[in-house]
């Protein structure tokens, strides 16, 4: 069930997500550098106090699908999601953790499109990419990088998901 992070963004408030090759991720707070870490993300306020902003994922294959399906050329980037994956079941993450390079997350719950999202990139996103994100929790902080691998940690005890 081993994938690997294909692209990696992260976006200031008011700017366009912008790749990089590596980022440090900071347990309990998000990715360093990125809008919703220094607390300016659109929803943070709502966000407040609640782990589910620290990183976003969705997989490289959905987004793929829906460019042929819907005829459109939407970038990875555009989705506005932390870390592009390929080869990994997202969904099958929730409630448990995971490890990119040295850093160990725990997957919360699906990242879905929104209204904000829609009306930004594209009002086809709601219904097409429903269910396909991922957003996770940072356990333990590090550097992740394009080409690492993602593993589930098997056997992981549920302090963490307490925790959440």
């Amino acid at each position: 069930m081993n994938g690997k992070v294909l692209c990696i963004y992260i976006a200031e408030k008011g700017r366009k997500p912008a790749a990089r090759s590596s980022v440090r991720v900071e347990a309990n707070r998000g990715i360093v550098g990125d809008r919703y870490h220094e607390g300016a993300g659109t929803f943070s306020e709502k966000l407040a106090g609640n782990r589910k902003s620290e990183i976003t994922f969705i997989a490289s294959e959905e987004i793929d699908t829906f460019n042929t399906v819907q005829r459109e050329t939407l970038d990875y980037g555009e989705l506005r999601r932390n870390v592009v994956t390929r080869g990994v079941q997202l969904k099958a993450l929730i409630g448990h953790e995971f490890s990119i390079g040295a850093a160990r997350f725990l997957g919360i719950e699906h990242c879905e499109p929104c209204a904000h999202l829609a009306s930004t990139v594209n009002p086809k996103v709601l219904p097409h990419l429903a269910h396909t994100g991922l957003r996770a929790a940072i356990l333990t902080s590090g550097i992740i990088e394009v080409g690492d691998e993602i593993a589930r940690i098997t056997g992981a005890s549920s302090t963490a998901r307490d925790q959440i």
